[in-house]
């Protein structure tokens, strides 16, 4: 006779867990692509840098739907220097394109978002880290100093190579915002994105000097600041919590 009532309890204590499982989980879909461009600004050896444009597109799998590995690829063109107002009279331009296989994590994957709207809110802002190849165009660049240059006029030629490929580490930091379709489930992201681009080796200005005579210390890197739209395809798998 104690048994039953304790089995009783028992089951209603069961079917009250797996109710609350059930209910903080969701689902979400494994892929996403997606496509973005904005300005970017770079240090290279020259001493003045210059604003560009970049354009990228990526493909990621989501691990959860706060860890993802992907692949990006980019076409842009990187400039600086200015033959009238740099030291050496230097400049150039860089028609490039890269591909990097990046991973990302999200806040949203360490922290309990839904104690608060701002926590909600914020469960997007993500840190990332790729490595690639970068293959550099470049398409305009001063190699000899003009006949008019206040020091050393007619100096060159610069060394350096026109078209190269250096290994490449982008950096990022960024947002993601969510937006669900009819269904409910997550389907677009709009996304801001912050990228520092390291690159190892001298393609990215176009100049490989002695450091002898130039300081020629540190990367060649460039910043991409860029906005973005991703759209989630593919198999639906589940989450431990609701997003």
């Amino acid at each position: 006779m104690i048994c039953k009532p304790l089995k009783i309890i028992s089951l209603t204590f069961f079917l009250i867990i797996t109710s609350n499982l059930i209910s903080a989980q969701s689902n979400y879909f494994k892929w996403s692509y997606g496509l973005g461009a904005g300005p970017n600004y770079s240090k290279t050896d020259v001493v003045e840098g210059g604003w560009g444009y970049t354009i990228y597109g990526n493909l990621d799998h989501h691990f959860t739907p706060f860890i993802t590995g992907g692949l990006e690829a980019q076409y842009g063109m990187v400039q600086g220097g200015d033959i009238a107002t740099d030291l050496h009279n230097r400049q150039f331009v860089n028609k490039y394109t890269g591909i990097n296989a990046n991973v990302k994590l999200m806040l949203g994957e360490l922290i309990d978002y839904n104690k608060s709207n701002f926590l909600y809110n914020i469960k997007g802002l993500y840190a990332g880290i790729g490595i690639g190849a970068f293959k550099n165009n470049i398409t305009d660049i001063v190699r000899y100093k003009p006949s008019w240059a206040a020091y050393d006029p007619g100096y060159g030629p610069f060394p350096g190579k026109d078209k190269s490929v250096d290994l490449w580490v982008p950096v990022n930091f960024g947002m993601n915002w969510y937006i669900n379709d009819g269904y409910g489930y997550v389907r677009y992201v709009l996304n801001i994105n912050a990228q520092s681009s390291f690159t190892f080796g001298e393609g990215l200005d176009g100049y490989n000097d002695p450091s002898t005579k130039f300081k020629n210390y540190d990367p060649d890197t460039f910043n991409v600041y860029s906005i973005g739209f991703k759209y989630y395809f593919g198999n639906i798998k589940v989450y431990r919590k609701t997003l």
